[in-house]
């Protein structure tokens, strides 16, 4: 796993193939290791993922997100209206970054 740290998030990338794979390796990984970190998962390698793979997140964005933590996933292969409200997925990485601190500024005033 590819990892990039920044000062408001941690962007995790998968370095190996299938994503059939990363996802019960992301999962765990990011429940124990970046719990109470805002996390970015960066899938744009991933150009050919279909919407069914990409609920597979689902779990692990409702449970980070109840933890009141930002995870944004990124990847522009996904029509955005299709994507369940469950989740924030986003095209490109700097619109992720947007997000994060954009959540980070409501959590700050309370919302």
């Amino acid at each position: 796993m590819k990892i990039n740290e920044h000062d408001t998030f941690v962007v995790l990338a998968d370095d190996r193939g299938a994503f059939s794979e990363f996802v019960p390796f992301i999962s765990a990984e990011v429940l124990k290791n970046y719990k109470g970190r805002n996390v970015v998962i960066d899938l744009l390698k991933y150009t050919h993922i279909t919407l069914d793979e990409l609920l597979q997140l689902i779990p692990l964005s409702t449970k980070h997100r109840a933890a009141k933590n930002s995870l944004v996933i990124v990847n522009n292969s996904i029509n955005p209206d299709d994507i369940p409200d469950e989740m924030i997925v986003v095209p490109t990485l700097q619109e992720a970054a947007d997000i994060i601190e954009m959540e980070e500024i409501e959590r700050d005033l309370g919302f």
